[in-house]
């Protein structure tokens, strides 16, 4: 690999990283739901030039309803974007819900085994099990305690993403900006909706928000989300997966460093033990079924 394309691959994964300390600062100045809302708006003006109707791809022999699972895929990831901001609302541990939210990738296996027919071996089942046994551990760290509620809300954030991602894997092919366009146009009534709910008057404060916090959902729309996602994109088009996924690895461990070091988040035995746990796990999950791809 280009040395070039390495030190694209680490920006890619400062900017995944980066965007934990985001979503915190945003939902500390505008609620959950509302701050994903905005997000949201700020995307679908960049996207909707790659707007398109999404037809039928092959797949296991026949034409999947694409645009079926581009839509249910976009409301799964829109509900896994609320959840996760309001999570990151009632919490003060965000180290503990990076570590949390990579519970993500062993949902996507589980969920591929139900759905999809996977089949796996011994390494990464092993790897599932450490990966929750890590997030177990974090329940039961006395200063994590009370933050239960915040723990899982992320971790059912973690499975509806995973969810989503399952339904993408049937729409293998589709422009990344139009799937996000997609997601952006049909989560973002629903967000609005709930926002309008659940945070009366929230909408009508925004004139009123801070610079900073406006700065912050950029962030995590653009660079996060459209920057971080279209790079990874074309990088996939160029580098085999099983040559890519390792070097993603790097992007928790780094969001669990960013929030500690910014939040100055007590270090505890058991968030260490969790964390080893957990991203072992999950580096296990990545790369072997990275490798079985490539194969």
């Amino acid at each position: 690999m280009r040395l070039r394309h390495l030190l694209m691959m680490l920006a890619i994964c400062l900017l995944w990283a980066g965007n934990i300390v985001a979503i915190k600062e945003s939902v500390s100045a505008v609620p959950p739901l509302t701050s994903v809302a905005l997000r949201y708006a700020f995307m679908l003006p960049v996207c909707l030039p790659f707007l398109r109707f999404v037809e039928g791809l092959p797949a296991d022999g026949r034409p999947p309803p694409c645009m079926v699972l581009v839509i249910a895929s976009g409301l799964l990831l829109g509900a896994s974007f609320g959840l996760g901001a309001l999570s990151f609302h009632l919490a003060t541990n965000v180290s503990a819900l990076a570590i949390a939210g990579q519970l993500g990738v062993p949902f996507s296996l589980l969920l591929a085994i139900a759905f999809a027919g996977e089949r796996i071996q011994w390494r990464r089942s092993l790897g599932i099990l450490m990966s929750f046994a890590g997030v177990t551990i974090l329940v039961f760290d006395p200063r994590i305690f009370d933050e239960r509620l915040a723990l899982l809300l992320t971790v059912i954030s973690a499975l509806l993403w995973a969810a989503s991602t399952l339904l993408l894997r049937r729409a293998a092919g589709v422009h990344v900006l139009n799937l996000m366009g997609w997601q952006a146009l049909v989560s973002l009534p629903l967000l609005l909706f709930a926002a309008a709910l659940f945070e009366p008057g929230a909408l009508a404060v925004l004139p009123e928000t801070p610079l900073s916090a406006i700065g912050w959902i950029l962030y995590s729309g653009f660079l996060s989300s459209l920057v971080g996602h279209a790079g990874m994109a074309w990088m996939l088009q160029r580098y085999p997966v099983s040559t890519i996924t390792p070097l993603t690895l790097p992007t928790p461990l780094l969001a669990i460093m960013l929030a500690t070091l910014w939040y100055r988040t007590p270090i505890t035995l058991p968030m260490v033990l969790g964390a080893a746990l957990t991203l072992t796990g999950v580096g296990i999950i990545a790369l072997r079924t990275a490798r079985k791809a490539a194969r």
